[in-house]
C-alpha cells in the first residue's frame, strides 16, 4: 500500500508536521527525504531497508557515492540532496555556534564539533580560536593521522594561536570507534598544550573527544 493511500494521521509527513520530528523513526524520517518507494515497497519500506543495508543512519550518510548510488531507490539526485542537507546542517551549528559565549552554549559546541569530526574515518586534530570573551574567531583542522605527542606540535598550534590572535582555546580530536574515552596519551598531550599555551597567556579551556558522545577532559577534571 502506498503512503497516500494511509490513514492521515499515519503519514510519515502529516505526522511530523502535526508531532514535530522527534516524535518520527529513524525509517519515517528518512522516508519524507525519498519521497517514493520501489515497485512493491513504499517509502518507508523502502527507508527501513536502506537503513538496514547501510547499518544505520551514520552508514548511510557517510556512504561513498558509488555505494550509495548503487542501492535500490538512490542515485546521483538523492545523493547531491542528501550532501546538500549536511551541509547546510553543519553551518546551521557552526552559526548556532558563533552567536554567543562558547561558555554559553556547550550543548551548541558538541553538535557543532560532532557534525564537523564524528564521521571521519582518521583522527583529525582540530582547534577553536576564541576571543577574550570566549566567542568564537575560527576553526581550524591542524592534524591529521593517529593523535599523539609526537603527531600534534606544540609550535604549530602557537603559530595558529596567534595567527587568529585568540585568547583562549577549545582542542577537539576524534576518536573513529566511536569510543570517546580519553587515553593516557590524550591527558599527556593536553598538559603538553596546557602548559605551552600558558607561556602565551592563552587559556585552554576544554580538550573535547568526538566519538558517538563527546567527552570533556575539563569536565573530568584533567586540565
Amino acid at each position: 500500500m502506498a503512503i497516500t493511500d494511509w490513514p492521515a494521521d499515519e503519514r510519515p509527513r502529516e505526522r511530523l508536521l502535526k508531532q514535530g520530528a522527534e516524535a518520527l523513526s529513524d525509517a519515517e524520517l528518512l522516508a519524507i527525504f525519498l519521497r517514493t518507494g520501489v515497485a512493491g515497497r513504499s517509502a518507508v519500506d523502502l527507508a527501513r531497508d536502506l537503513l538496514t543495508h547501510f547499518g544505520g543512519v551514520r552508514g548511510l550518510l557517510g556512504a561513498p557515492r558509488t555505494a550509495f548510488t548503487a542501492a535500490k531507490g538512490l542515485g546521483d539526485a538523492k545523493y547531491a540532496q542528501l550532501q546538500a542537507v549536511l551541509a547546510l546542517a553543519k553551518r546551521h551549528f557552526a552559526e548556532e555556534l558563533a552567536a554567543g559565549s562558547i561558555i554559553d552554549s556547550p550543548e551548541a559546541t558538541r553538535r557543532f564539533l560532532q557534525a564537523e569530526l564524528r564521521d571521519s574515518p582518521q583522527e583529525i586534530f582540530a582547534v577553536l580560536f576564541l576571543d577574550n570573551q570566549h566567542r568564537v574567531l575560527a576553526f581550524e583542522r591542524l592534524f591529521y593521522g593517529t593523535i599523539n605527542q609526537a603527531a600534534v606540535h606544540p609550535r604549530e598550534v602557537i603559530k595558529a594561536v596567534l595567527r587568529h590572535n585568540a585568547a583562549a582555546v577549545i582542542l577537539a580530536h576524534n576518536h573513529p570507534s566511536g569510543i570517546a574515552e580519553p587515553s593516557r596519551a590524550d591527558q599527556e598531550l593536553t598538559v603538553r598544550l596546557r602548559d605551552a599555551l600558558g607561556l602565551i597567556d592563552v587559556r585552554l579551556l576544554d580538550h573535547i573527544i568526538v566519538g558517538d558522545q563527546c567527552t570533556s577532559l575539563a569536565e573530568r577534571g584533567m586540565i
